[in-house]
C-alpha cells in the first residue's frame, strides 16, 4: 500500500508554510489533517464558536473534495473546542453538516496551538475504484 499525499502546501499567517500534508490517503482511507477556522489570507476568522465551527467544516469540506471524498464518507471525527462553554453550539452547528447521519466522533476540550475556537480532523472511507 503506497501513501498519497493530496492537497497543496498550506500556508498560515503571514504566508508562513506549514509543514503538513491537507490529506493523506492510505489505501481506501482519507486522513484530513486537522483543520481551523482559517480564512483564505491566513488568519482565523473572527467571531462566535458557531461562525468558527461552519468556517472549520467548510475547510474540512474543500480538503475532501481535494480528495474526491464528501461529507457522507467521513467514518471518524476529532474535535477539540477551546471552551467547554461552546459545546452545545458546536453541536448545533455541526449536526447540520450531517444530514444523512453523523460519524463516530470524539470531542475534547484543549488549548490550541493557534488563536482559534475549535479544530477538527477527520477519517473518511472511500474505495479506490
Amino acid at each position: 500500500m503506497s501513501i498519497e499525499h493530496i492537497g497543496t502546501e498550506r500556508t498560515g499567517a503571514g504566508g508562513q508554510s506549514l509543514p503538513f500534508s491537507p490529506a493523506v490517503r492510505a489505501g481506501d482511507f482519507v486522513f484530513i489533517s486537522g483543520q481551523v477556522a482559517m480564512t483564505e489570507t491566513g488568519e482565523i476568522e473572527a467571531g462566535s464558536i458557531e461562525a468558527q465551527t461552519k468556517r472549520t467544516m467548510e475547510n474540512v469540506i474543500t480538503v475532501l473534495k481535494q480528495a474526491g471524498c464528501t461529507l457522507d464518507d467521513v467514518a471518524k471525527v476529532n474535535v477539540w473546542l477551546d471552551d467547554p462553554r461552546d459545546f452545545w453550539t458546536f453541536n448545533r452547528v455541526y449536526a447540520s453538516y450531517f444530514p444523512n447521519g453523523t460519524p463516530a466522533r470524539s470531542t475534547v476540550r484543549s488549548q490550541l496551538m493557534v488563536d482559534a475556537k475549535i479544530e477538527i480532523d477527520v477519517t473518511a472511507y472511500k474505495p479506490k475504484e
